[in-house]
């Protein structure tokens, strides 16, 4: 998969207003916006042998973040699968069209939701842990 910016997938007003008709857009959609946290959160910890990290971006001088993911060795994680985090950046950046800010991301996940208004698995329509982990299992990470 080629890195695509996340905002290429922005919830409609409906998406926004109904959990059920955001749960059923299509896993690169839902992943993109909307649940890139949980898919960051799930990716890391389902590699607790390998330094995985989180990251997010959000518009320059702006406190919050508006998309997450895991990254290793070079390598990012999100909705678009693996690729080089430039990449993923320079998607972003450029699809935004305005300055953006990686931000490294140092808490749990229930912090983050807290911070960046974000959901926790058991707010959304239903649980999306198993979405995540049938979602990153369908790509290969990259190798050590």
């Amino acid at each position: 998969m080629v890195a695509t910016a996340a905002g290429a997938f922005r919830r409609t007003p409906i998406e926004r207003a109904d959990q059920r008709v955001s749960w059923e857009r299509s896993d690169q959609a839902f992943f993109a916006a909307g649940a890139c946290h949980i898919l960051a959160w799930t990716c890391r910890d389902a590699f607790p042998d390998r330094p995985i990290r989180l990251a997010g971006v959000r518009y320059a001088g702006d406190p919050q973040v508006f998309h997450v993911w895991a990254f290793w060795d070079g390598w990012a994680f999100d909705h678009s699968g693996w690729n080089p985090e430039p990449e993923l950046l320079a998607a972003n950046a450029a699809f935004e069209a305005r300055p953006l800010e990686r931000v490294a991301l140092t808490d749990d996940l229930a912090e983050f939701c807290a911070a960046h208004h974000s959901r926790m698995p058991h707010q959304y329509w239903r649980d999306p842990l198993p979405r995540a982990r049938a979602y990153l299992n369908r790509h290969t990470p990259p190798r050590a």
